[in-house]
């Protein structure tokens, strides 16, 4: 605010400046015109040699002389001196019209003099037309308005300076209030909002804003503490049988039986493996989803053809059997062939894991989009469950999630990466009992892969 009063203060003192030349100007000009008006009427007179003894003048500020060419005065006004010229004659020019500024006490008049020479006469008999106007009333005027600017300049200064603080005072109240409930949400391990003021301006939009915000990142800090606990939770369980086996082994001594040892380190090793890579992955997607917004800015994106990757997924698993409804004509997608079969193999894995008889792979287009289907004949998801299996570590409490290695990570994998395809994933149940899952991809924007 300091800065702004400075700025203020230096251009109302420009602005004073300004004034008063300005002011000087005006009058100097006014002073200029009515002696040169008095003096070309006096020249007219000259000219026609009809000068009249004394020289008439209106009011009694000016003093008129007509000079010639040896500085002899030949006429006067009433009050003008009928001897001594107001100007020397080395300073007069008769062909010249001039403004000349000399002092009173030649004049006989108080303070400084302007003088107007304008020249008149003939060839023969050249004058020239002294006129003479004080500049004591310039002087006073200029002085009153310096004195009125010097008195109220302060006080127009102080006045605004307190205007500004109060108005900015207020302006800046709701910020300080921010400011201080930032500082105690920092202090405070708990979660906490910023008062709102209802001015309805920018700062109340600005509160709202940041409250939004600290709610975001509340929401992710508590999702991330629940997402440490579940992985460390998940890493335990494996760790604790590597840990348990070895510790056996190492009791039994010679009697262990390392082949079965051996079998199931390397069955918790690989569903150790399985769930870093999980989790890995999950932090990358979420790592690329806040940098790129989950938008096409990813490499290797290309054109997919889907019936040849559902026919290769497939193939994976020969029991229970895999079957492939395909239309006739070629199904083009774009995506990012790596992670689309990512989402069909984790699809798949948990529809066979599932399945009692089949497992049925069917796709077709629908408009703008290609549909594809995973349906087993398996105990299927209750409804009330169905957005929630896709959060991570969930299991069901029904028969369909209790299996020996997942994490519940595969569909929250699957529903990061359909994301990132612009498609979308649901679920509901199959007609004949069990579970279908819908997915949904663009259509590639030309006909041709």
């Amino acid at each position: 605010m300091a800065i702004g009063v400075l700025g203020l203060s230096v251009g109302l003192a420009l602005g004073g400046l300004m004034l008063l030349g300005v002011l000087g100007y005006v009058l100097q000009r006014s002073v200029d015109s009515e002696a040169f008006r008095t003096a070309d009427a006096v020249a007219l007179l000259a000219a026609e040699d009809a000068l009249p003894d004394p020289l008439p003048v209106a009011g009694g500020q000016l003093r008129v002389q007509v000079v010639d060419a040896q500085g002899r005065v030949r006429a006067a006004s009433i009050d003008a001196d009928r001897l001594v010229p107001m100007v020397r004659p080395e300073g007069l020019d008769p062909d010249l019209r001039q403004r000349l500024l000399v002092s009173g006490e030649r004049v006989g008049l108080a303070g400084p003099v302007r003088v107007v020479t304008v020249p008149a006469g003939s060839a023969a008999d050249p004058l020239t037309v002294l006129v003479g106007k004080s500049m004591t009333d310039v002087q006073h005027s200029t002085h009153v308005v310096r004195t009125i600017l010097l008195i109220s300049f302060p006080l127009l200064v102080a006045g605004l300076a307190g205007v500004a603080w109060r108005v900015v005072g207020a302006t800046l109240r709701p910020v300080e209030a921010l400011r201080r409930g930032a500082e105690e949400i920092t202090g405070r391990a708990g979660p906490g909002r910023l008062p709102v003021p209802a001015s309805g301006d920018e700062v109340h939009r600005l509160a709202v804003t940041l409250n939004g915000m600290l709610d975001r990142l509340e929401s992710a800090r508590d999702r991330q503490r629940a997402f440490v606990a579940d992985a460390a939770h998940e890493l335990r369980s494996p760790v604790t049988n590597i840990r348990t086996e070895l510790e056996v082994a190492r009791r039994l001594g010679d009697r262990t039986d390392w082949t079965a040892v051996t079998s199931n380190l390397l069955a918790d090793t690989e569903r150790l493996s399985r769930l870093v890579d999980d989790l890995l992955l999950l932090a990358r997607l979420e790592e690329s989803e806040a940098g790129s917004g989950g938008g096409p800015g990813r490499g290797g994106i290309g054109p997919v053809e889907l019936g040849e990757l559902l026919t290769a997924v497939a193939a994976r698993y020969p029991a229970p059997p895999v079957r492939v409804a395909l239309p006739d004509e070629p199904l083009w997608t774009v995506a990012q062939p790596d992670e689309l079969r990512r989402i069909l193999t984790n699809l798949v894995d948990n529809a066979v894991r599932h399945a009692r008889d089949e497992v049925v792979l069917a796709a077709a287009s629908e408009g703008a989009y290609h549909l594809v289907t995973v349906t087993d004949d398996g105990p299927g998801i209750p409804a009330a469950d169905r957005d929630r299996v896709f959060d991570r570590f969930t299991r069901l409490d029904d028969a369909r999630a209790r299996d020996a290695g997942g994490a519940g990570l595969g569909l929250a994998i699957v529903r990061e990466l359909v994301r990132r395809t612009g498609g979308t994933i649901t679920l509901a149940d199959a007609d004949g009992g069990g579970l279908r899952v819908s997915l949904r991809l663009p259509v590639l924007p030309t006909s041709e892969g």
